[in-house]
């Protein structure tokens, strides 16, 4: 009878790790916000968990404008020979603009801000490589077994994960009226040799930009509840 419950329960406690992984947990805060204890998780436009907290204060039809302050990594990263400084430079220049090309769809795009403009202050927090979780035909306890060694001798494919971090600002009183904590998982590495590039991480990037373009015009048609940050039922 045990060995009939084993494999089940552990096909389960797998699943478990694959699903969380795209989650952030609190120890995995950066410091790069002001306060966390506020956030809650939340579901995007595209399906994913995130953590966000919007202000009740929040009115969007004051914004006609989005400044976009230079992404930075928090803390800063020590490069490696899996991820070198050219890698984490142009996740950086992505990034930015990513983000450019999405929400300038929603406010005019500003290189300074100012009265009527929404700042918005983004970090990255974390880059790595991280084992993937076993798939579904490795459950079973021979492959198991054999799963087990693939990843001991480093032949495993590995995830490419990042993490941001994003504070939204009044850009007149510079007042904190959203942010923004999430983690994402790129296209995989093949093992523990091969570099990780930005090609890896670009449709993360570019669903956050999406994500993000989505909810600031989703706000300005006041179909998000500023005091939950959830989608109401406004048409």
């Amino acid at each position: 009878m045990r060995k009939q419950l084993f494999a089940p329960a552990l096909c389960l406690s797998l699943l478990m790790v694959g699903c969380s992984q795209n989650r952030v947990s609190p120890k995995e805060y950066s410091g790069f916000l002001r306060n966390y204890d506020q956030l809650s998780e939340q579901k995007t436009a595209s399906g994913d968990s995130v953590l966000r907290w919007v202000s009740p204060k929040l009115n969007m039809d004051r914004y006609t404008q989005v400044y976009i302050a230079p992404s930075q990594f928090y803390p800063t990263p020590k490069a490696s020979a899996q991820i070198p400084a050219s890698t984490l430079t142009a996740v950086t220049t992505y990034y930015d603009a990513a983000l450019k090309r999405e929400l300038s769809k929603v406010l005019n795009l500003v290189e300074q801000p100012g009265p009527n403009t929404l700042i918005i202050r983004p970090a990255i927090t974390s880059v790595a490589a991280h084992t993937q979780s076993l798939h579904f035909y490795e459950y079973l306890p021979v492959t198991l077994v054999a799963a087990g060694v693939s990843t001991a001798v480093g032949i495993r494919d590995l995830d490419s994960v990042i993490a941001t971090e994003a504070a939204f600002l009044d850009g007149g009183s510079r007042t904190v009226v959203a942010e923004v904590v999430r983690k994402g998982t790129g296209l995989p590495l093949e093992n523990d040799e091969q570099v990780m590039t930005a090609e890896n991480l670009k449709l993360v990037l570019d669903g956050w930009a999406q994500d993000w373009r989505v909810a600031a015009d989703n706000l300005k048609q006041h179909k998000i509840s500023a005091t939950t940050g959830q989608m109401s039922t406004a048409p």
